[in-house]
């Protein structure tokens, strides 16, 4: 029973070492398919063929194409953050190192165009359904955004401003698929926005140290 005392809900259990193999399988058939096409391109039938697994059983795991391709989104962002703690951004303040961190990120997907579109696609398109996925989107961009900080308790002020930040990042990314903003538009709006962490920068309990002095407690292509 919950605190509640309603009916407690049974925590998934975690992928065994054969199921989380076959996961990576579909995961990386879903972006090969997609950065050669598109959106368009990423078929449920045809991922299962590329994976290797039942169709049934790749509906078990996703249960929709956009279910996949937010999953896959989430993947790539798990690299990248892999990839930004191995190399930091560097910068003397927080907002220099944000907006360094955010632009690299920007050009990972910009080397696959079709990708970033079917994943953006795909988060725009995400309804109810897929809320849990689009939170853990929404989860790792903020987490890569405070590495990039230093900050491992931010103020309420803090996460809005980050919240702000991640909104301009995604919008960016949108108009420049679309073909209405280039590099250069996109690089002075994040500029601009993460200027923000500026205005926060006086809160109190949130010292911002550069991501390569951080400890080991906290936790890009």
């Amino acid at each position: 029973m919950t605190a509640e005392g309603g009916p407690a809900i049974p925590a998934t259990p975690p992928l065994t070492e054969r199921q989380e193999a076959r996961r990576r399988r579909i995961l990386h058939a879903s972006a090969q398919l997609a950065s050669r096409g598109g959106f368009d391109a990423v078929q449920m039938r045809e991922v299962a063929e590329s994976s290797n697994v039942a169709l049934g059983t790749l509906y078990r795991y996703f249960p929709s194409k956009i279910h996949l391709l937010v999953a896959t989104m989430q993947d790539q962002l798990q690299h990248m953050h892999t990839t930004l703690r191995k190399r930091p951004p560097g910068g003397d303040s927080a907002a220099e190192r944000v907006a360094e961190t955010l632009m690299r990120a920007f050009r990972a997907l910009q080397r696959e165009p079709h990708l970033a579109d079917a994943m953006v696609r795909a988060l725009t398109f995400a309804d109810r359904s897929v809320s849990p996925e689009v939170d853990t989107v929404s989860r790792q961009t903020t987490a890569i955004i405070l590495d990039a900080m230093g900050i491992e308790r931010p103020t309420p002020e803090q996460l809005s401003a980050v919240r702000v930040i991640e909104h301009t990042w995604h919008s960016a990314l949108i108009t420049w698929l679309s073909g209405r903003a280039s590099i250069a538009q996109v690089k002075i709006d994040i500029e601009t926005v993460c200027r923000l962490i500026d205005l926060t920068a006086h809160e109190p309990d949130a010292p911002a140290t550069p991501p390569g002095r951080r400890g080991r407690t906290g936790a890009g292509r």
